[in-house]
């Protein structure tokens, strides 16, 4: 990696770097390497104070999952009879995806506020790991939505369908899919020579989500299948709750809005919006950034505040909202506190 070469571009193009920042704040016609000259800049002079204040929601988060998560795995996976039930198996999964989604995205907010220039196949990598824990809390959380729907419309023959053999092997299906789409992605890069050196230096995410939208049209053809993808699971997870609410309406469970079921009906959709939502917004303002809707340093703010804050909020609003729902989970935790509770309170053998 060539710092000192982005470093002469630091020194040598500020002046530059306003007046083309002008010109893309007041035309519609800039050129592509205008644009990237410009995120290449922008990545070399961040705003360090106002980029310090986006690490306080991943640090927070970050903590308050490392709190809760590993908690509720060490009960699902030291339970033999939770850990034979697939819509465990599956919120273990999701769980676990959440976890290295989290840290591996703190880790690259925190280098970034620090301002550690990282080579690039260090930031390649990274990102390669974000992507593969995103994708895989995604596809998990359309893979509960489906066991939820197969249980509730076939409870008869939901163990014939999804025993748990079947589902480990899912889960390992699940993982090859989350591995393979950010892979494809990610060779078209390379072979495209899309990745920007200035850039990658930063390892911002807003910044190379908005390169790779005004990248080669291959670059952009797989952004915009894994935004067809992204959204299939969307409708997916819609029809199958559209469908599980008509089918039960006759049951009288969604009488009271205070029922067991409309409580997690809610705080499922509750996290499935936070899910999703993101990454609608987000699509929608790098569109709107590369089409000179919106100023430059607008749409990356938008999109740092949305990497930052509104992507990372369900890793954390999961294991409460959905997790402890469970009335096994919550049981066998309040079990866990009461002994040791018992254990510190007890009093001490007395001296024979």
């Amino acid at each position: 990696m060539d710092f000192s070469g982005c470093a002469l571009v630091k020194k040598e193009n500020a002046t530059e770097y306003r007046h083309r920042e002008t010109e893309f704040n007041s035309s519609s016609n800039l050129d592509d390497a205008s644009l990237y000259y410009l995120l290449e800049e922008w990545a070399l002079n961040p705003p360090g104070t106002n980029m310090n204040m986006f690490l306080i929601p991943p640090v927070v988060c970050l903590v308050a999952g490392v709190l809760i998560i590993p908690t509720i795995l060490f009960v699902i996976f030291s339970r033999f009879s939770i850990r034979q039930e697939t819509r465990y198996l599956l919120l273990g999964n999701a769980l676990l995806s959440d976890l290295i989604y989290l840290l591996f995205y703190t880790l690259s907010a925190a280098l970034n506020a620090a301002h550690v220039h990282l080579p690039k196949e260090a930031c390649v990598l990274l990102l390669f790991l974000l992507a593969v824990a995103y994708c895989g809390g995604l596809f998990t959380a359309a893979a509960i939505v489906l066991d939820t729907y197969i249980a509730i419309l076939f409870p008869l023959r939901y163990i014939a369908i999804l025993p748990p053999s079947r589902t480990k092997r899912i889960i390992v299906l699940l993982w090859m899919c989350s591995g393979a789409f950010p892979g494809i992605f990610f060779l078209v890069l390379a072979s495209t020579h899309s990745f920007v050196p200035c850039v990658l230096e930063m390892c911002s995410v807003p910044v190379i989500l908005i390169l790779t939208l005004n990248g080669t049209d291959a670059v952009k053809l797989c952004f915009w299948l894994s935004t067809i993808v992204v959204f299939v699971c969307l409708s997916l997870i819609f029809c199958c709750y559209a469908i599980l609410y008509f089918k039960t309406k006759q049951s009288g469970i969604w009488e009271s809005i205070c029922s067991r079921a409309s409580v997690t009906f809610l705080m499922h959709n509750t996290v499935l919006f936070f899910y999703f939502f993101p990454l609608l917004a987000l699509f929608v303002e790098s569109f709107l950034c590369i089409n000179v809707v919106i100023r430059l340093q607008t749409g990356i703010w938008v999109s740092l505040t949305v990497c930052n804050v509104l992507m990372i909020l369900p890793k954390v609003l999961f294991p409460f909202l959905y997790g402890l729902r469970y009335r096994e989970i919550s049981a066998s935790l309040k079990s866990i506190v009461r002994r040791k509770h018992l254990h510190l309170v007890s009093p001490a053998p007395s001296p024979s």
